[in-house]
């Protein structure tokens, strides 16, 4: 069977946003009509009319399916194929379990939430967004970084509240949190309207990430003293020890040290966003089906 995949990661904007009060409120509103127009382009198979589909992305593009791959040989190319391949057919095992309900990423900095969302997005034929993008735009500035600067942490927290409860009313979302949302029990509430899902990343490998790209864009690292590496790991583990009890509470947990092992790999360094993708797949597969009555419960009180 012939596969051709055109997988696209930009950025959702948020349209029709109102901001209020920039300084008391600075609140974001978003209409139900936006969302749902708000589509993201989908990967086909099958379909020779989609196979020139380009690349495009907001940051690092993200060589994912076999189309779209440079391979350094036929055995490469294959093997990139039959991961694109084996991901979609595992999508199409759970999407009649969805029931159009939507998925909330929860995890630490640099876990990978994005990443990840994106491509559960693409498979699912969800729509993606990031909280802490449709803050930044809803506030009018360009980095969380710069929210906590020229307002507070409090500030972001609220507006960041604010924009998941406008998301809990919609449907066929995927949505990137950012690492603190899971510390106000009402963003619990609003994220259990859907499913959550933990990224649960070793805390040497998130200071490796972090370290490796910088910590301007990571308000809680940047002013931090010392050399890169020690001090996102410091504040990781603080954090971790912080938050660890309320990441716990997701539907379901993806932890990276597990797929590594059950791959082979000695690193979780080895694993690829498809990878960690399709194990999240299995873990939303596997919560729903066993969950299925609380979930239709909860989905229509929601």
């Amino acid at each position: 069977m012939e596969a051709s995949a055109a997988l696209s990661l930009q950025s959702c904007s948020w349209i029709g946003t109102e901001k209020v009060g920039r300084k008391t409120g600075g609140f974001a509103r978003l209409s139900n009509r936006c969302l749902e127009e708000r589509k993201v382009a989908m990967v086909r198979f099958g379909d020779p009319r989609r196979s020139g589909a380009s690349i495009r992305t907001g940051h690092a593009e993200r060589k994912i399916f076999c189309c779209h791959k440079k391979p350094s040989g036929s055995e490469n190319f294959h093997n990139s194929f039959d991961e694109a391949l084996v991901l979609k057919r595992k999508s199409e095992e759970v999407l009649p379990y969805m029931s159009g309900r939507c998925i909330y990423l929860v995890g630490m900095m640099g876990s990978g939430k994005s990443t990840v969302g994106k491509i559960l997005a693409e498979v699912l034929r969800y729509s993606f967004f990031d909280s802490d993008k449709l803050v930044e735009q809803a506030v009018g500035v360009s980095s969380v970084a710069q929210i906590f600067e020229e307002y507070s942490e409090a500030f972001f927290r609220d507006n960041e509240s604010e924009v998941l409860k406008d998301l809990s009313s919609m449907r066929r979302l995927v949505v990137a949190t950012g690492g603190g949302a899971v510390i106000r029990p009402i963003n619990w509430k609003y994220m259990k309207q859907g499913i959550t899902i933990w990224l649960d990343v070793p805390l040497e490998a998130l200071a490796r990430r972090i370290a490796a790209v910088g910590t301007a864009s990571r308000p809680l690292l940047h002013q931090e003293p010392g050399d890169p590496y020690t001090k996102a790991f410091a504040k990781l583990t603080a954090l971790s020890e912080q938050r660890g009890k309320a990441y716990a509470n997701a539907d379901a947990r993806v932890s990276l040290e597990y797929i590594a092992d059950k791959k082979g790999h000695g690193d979780v360094h080895a694993l690829t966003p498809t990878d960690i993708a399709f194990e999240a797949l299995t873990q939303i597969e596997s919560y729903v089906i066993e969950n299925a009555a609380a979930l239709n419960h909860r989905f229509i009180l929601g």
